[in-house]
């Protein structure tokens, strides 16, 4: 390949990457973040807390993954859970539990939320979605 195809080559693939990014300029939303993350519907379902996969709840600030769904331990002794979707709702990264500030932590931004779902700082600007939570014995119900 001679020099000159080469560069004409290359100034073409630039034209082509720059085409891309003017036409994405153009969509309809300025922010590729969802707007709200409602969580997941339909939410019905029960942990047995003496089952492996489900022992991080019996101590505070355990959590699990469920159906899209975070729930936490927030006290072992006084039996006390919560439960929210899992995925941020600034770009729907999942998020975790962080036990030494009591609430939920987006990694990717640094959003946090209160154990109710409702937003402490942001970037995200919308609430989790909370579920509803019910112990009968050992057994965890988490419905919407």
């Amino acid at each position: 390949m001679e020099r000159n195809e080469f560069l004409r080559l290359l100034g073409t693939a630039g034209i082509a990457v720059c085409a891309g990014c003017s036409l994405e300029s153009c969509s309809s939303s300025s922010d590729p973040a969802p707007s709200g993350n409602p969580g997941p519907s339909g939410i019905d379902f029960t942990l047995d807390l003496t089952a492996p996969a489900n022992t991080a709840l019996n101590s505070d600030g355990g959590f699990v993954y469920n159906s899209g769904v975070i729930v936490v331990c927030l006290s072992a002794s006084l039996k006390v859970y919560t439960a929210v979707s899992q995925a941020c709702t600034h770009q729907g990264t999942t998020i975790g539990f962080d036990a030494a500030n009591g609430n939920f932590l987006c990694p990717a931004h640094g959003s946090r939320f209160s154990t109710n779902g409702a937003v402490v700082n942001g970037p995200a600007a919308t609430s989790l979605r909370k579920f509803n939570t019910s112990l009968t014995g050992t057994n965890l119900r988490v419905f919407a």
